[in-house]
């Protein structure tokens, strides 16, 4: 009965440990308690702890070993560790004592312990084992091996990042002119951006994609990054948790497709119209040419006037 009574005490105990230190881990996760809470829960697990701490405290002599049990333990932990040493009693050190003094110190001629022993025969024979296992059975992938192996594994995962598109961003997208890339395309925008701008591009709430004109740029990486960042003020969402790189460019080379086409229903441009610098080449540069030209004329013009007077001045 008294060992029922003991068992179901510490059970009792246990039970207010996992108990409070359950309220304690929900004090401190959720974010909605404030510190008064945790610190609560934390008074709260700590009273328990140390409760219990000190029930078994004031419990523990029951269970102390008798003296004799304690010198059975001892003599058996000795018998183990002169195994292991194999030492010498300090009474018998004087016999095996060499003859070696320095400034009083002298040198005893101990035997190597067994456990050293164990140690060191124990790595020969997985030497043994690993020169067997991996350079003459072949069984085993030697560190060349394992290297290339993770060089291949690399190679692979980065032939699918390269495949799926995973480096494409606004700064190296390119125009994807290819049927079945215009298709993906098209089906991308039919599913996620129709409601907006309108089955044919035409523009619904969103602006018309099918003139010239473009309120965050034209071409097709503008048109790519206000697709993967979005335009939160206007009410369009930031595409790149929902589509892949290689997704928003084909749905920004479909979207540039629509250039030039008639919808059935238009809004009017909204914008400026965009002129795409790579395909115009070196205009910008040919313009600057000629008002240096025109600078020049006018500098013509004054040396012209000049002479008039000069003839004036003669006459």
């Amino acid at each position: 009965m008294k060992f029922i009574n003991d068992m179901l005490s510490r059970t009792f105990a246990l039970l207010l440990l996992l108990i409070s230190s359950g309220l304690y881990s929900q004090t401190t996760k959720d974010n909605s308690m404030d510190e008064y809470s945790q610190l609560a829960g934390a008074m709260a697990f700590l009273l328990v702890a140390f409760l219990f701490v000190l029930f078994f405290v004031l419990s523990a002599p029951k269970y102390k070993y008798s003296g004799e049990r304690r010198r059975e333990r001892y003599s058996f932990l000795k018998k183990l560790s002169g195994i292991l040493n194999r030492g010498v009693p300090i009474e018998r050190e004087k016999d095996i004592m060499l003859d070696h003094d320095f400034d009083g110190i002298k040198e005893l001629n101990n035997t190597v312990p067994p456990w050293f022993n164990v140690l060191f025969y124990g790595t020969i024979l997985i030497a043994i084992v690993y020169m067997v296992d991996y350079h003459v059975l072949g069984s085993g992938s030697v560190m060349v091996d394992e290297y290339l192996q993770e060089v291949k594994i690399a190679n692979e995962k980065r032939e699918e990042l390269i495949r799926t598109g995973a480096f494409i961003n606004e700064n190296n997208v390119t125009l994807m002119t290819s049927a079945e890339d215009l298709d993906k395309g098209k089906q991308i925008f039919m599913t996620s951006c129709t409601p907006c701008h309108g089955p044919d591009g035409g523009g619904t709430v969103g602006p018309n994609l099918t003139d010239k004109n473009w309120i965050h740029g034209g071409g097709i990486k503008n048109v790519f990054t206000t697709i993967k960042n979005g335009v939160p003020a206007k009410g369009m969402i930031s595409w790149q948790t929902s589509l892949t790189p290689k997704q928003m460019q084909q749905v920004s080379s479909y979207v540039l497709s629509l250039q030039g086409t008639t919808p059935s229903v238009s809004k009017p441009p909204e914008g400026n119209i965009w002129v795409d610098s790579v395909k115009t080449g070196n205009d910008s540069l040919k313009a600057t040419d000629s008002s240096k030209v025109k600078v020049d004329t006018s500098k013509v013009k004054t040396d012209t006037t000049k002479i008039k007077k000069d003839s004036i001045k003669v006459k």
